[in-house]
């Protein structure tokens, strides 16, 4: 197992005993005998909480399985040993602007509760991350 899925198990526990100690001090019984008092949205966000980090540490444990050691893992790395490149990020795109700006649309629309405009934007927002996804597989001169 490495660092990852470990640090997310670590949350998985901790989130866990923390919605059982959360129910048992929010709860309390009336004279009848009944539960009465949960306060039923903060267990709620920390089950919830907990099941999310169980599912992220699964995935990274099955995830790095398969993979070679990384640098992260030696004991004796140094610095230099996790260099090298990182990925292919786009200098010039300006669909993320556009993205962007579509997200705004959508988001006026949402406040001011114009449906119109909550469809513009999420007709933008699908154009523009469709455009964004593909930029790199159509041809220059379609831009």
């Amino acid at each position: 197992m490495r660092n990852a899925s470990k640090i997310f198990y670590g949350i998985t526990v901790f989130m866990a005993v923390m919605a059982v100690i959360y129910v048992v001090t929010t709860m309390h019984l009336n004279d009848s005998g009944n539960i009465q008092g949960l306060e039923w949205a903060g267990a709620t966000g920390l089950a919830l909480s907990a099941g999310l980090a169980l599912m992220l540490g699964a995935y990274f444990h099955f995830t790095e399985r398969r993979m070679d050691i990384l640098p992260q893992d030696w004991e004796e790395a140094e610095v230099e040993d996790g260099s090298g490149m990182l990925g292919f990020f786009s200098p010039s795109s300006i669909w993320p602007f556009a993205m962007t700006c579509a997200i705004a649309v959508l988001g006026y629309g949402i406040v001011f509760m114009a449906y119109w405009l909550i469809a513009i934007g999420a007709v933008l927002l699908i154009l523009f991350a469709t455009l964004l996804n593909l930029q790199y597989g159509i041809p220059r001169e379609k831009h």
